[in-house]
């Protein structure tokens, strides 16, 4: 497999993932956390340093929305247990 065909995989994955954590809104992070090591909020902090090391700037806001799939106080407010 080529670098371009597993780049390509790797994000279709990662895409796969979010949603999947979209669609379960009744799994809470904290169980994320207990049962695997890191939750929504983990993987919006780590989009967003990678971000930053290639440059671009994402705001902690910006990185949760764009896991959670919506501000992070809505989703909070909506199924945060």
């Amino acid at each position: 497999m080529n670098n371009n065909a597993k780049k390509d995989l790797q994000s279709a994955v990662f895409d796969r993932l979010v949603q999947h954590l979209r669609d379960r809104k009744d799994v809470q992070n904290i169980d994320l956390m207990n049962l695997a090591g890191f939750c929504r909020n983990c993987l919006s902090k780590w989009y967003r340093e990678e971000a930053q090391k290639r440059n671009i700037t994402i705001s902690d806001p910006d990185a949760r929305e764009h896991i959670y799939g919506m501000p992070y106080d809505e989703w909070k407010k909506k199924y945060q247990k």
